[in-house]
């Protein structure tokens, strides 16, 4: 990860569960076009990352979340004449691994925040599932404007292990 990796992550890290960030054994991330297809990009990012770190067992669980995120973060938070192309990719996954714990961080280039519907008409619409089910098959998740230069935000969801 590049300058841009240490500075995104820095607001992530003091949402998170007490967490010592330089205890983290592994991390990778991957950046995503401004297309529908990243989500299966990013599933398949997921898969190869955790079959790396011997956590395959919590694919389904991560891989519906990481989709989620992805899905959120292409559908409302880039700008409607966001490049499809363009050379920067504006969302970006990262995955983060502790000993007892994983990290999926999805930053995106919006200042809006992430927010779950909570009325019955909404819950049965498409869009309006996706941070019920991040809840419910995550252990936490929140989310937290970047800092400094660097605009959008990162939304996580965090797994406990073992």
């Amino acid at each position: 990860m590049g300058t841009n990796g240490s500075t995104m992550l820095e607001p992530l890290r003091q949402g998170l569960p007490p967490i010592d960030p330089s205890a983290v054994s592994d991390a990778a991330s991957v950046a995503l076009p401004a297309r529908y297809e990243a989500v299966g990009s990013a599933r398949q990012f997921t898969r190869k990352t955790l079959g790396q770190w011997d956590l395959e067992e919590k694919f389904d669980d991560i891989a519906l979340v990481v989709s989620e995120l992805v899905t959120n973060a292409l559908r409302h938070a880039l700008p409607a004449d966001t490049p499809r192309d363009q050379q920067e990719p504006p969302v970006r996954l990262h995955l983060m691994h502790w000993a007892t714990r994983l990290v999926c961080a999805v930053r995106d280039p919006s200042d809006e925040s992430p927010v779950a519907r909570d009325t019955d008409d909404d819950f049965s619409a498409e869009s309006g599932r996706g941070l019920f089910l991040v809840d419910s098959f995550s252990d936490s998740w929140g989310w937290h404007p970047l800092a400094g230069a660097l605009r959008g935000k990162v939304v996580w969801a965090l797994f406990r292990l073992g």
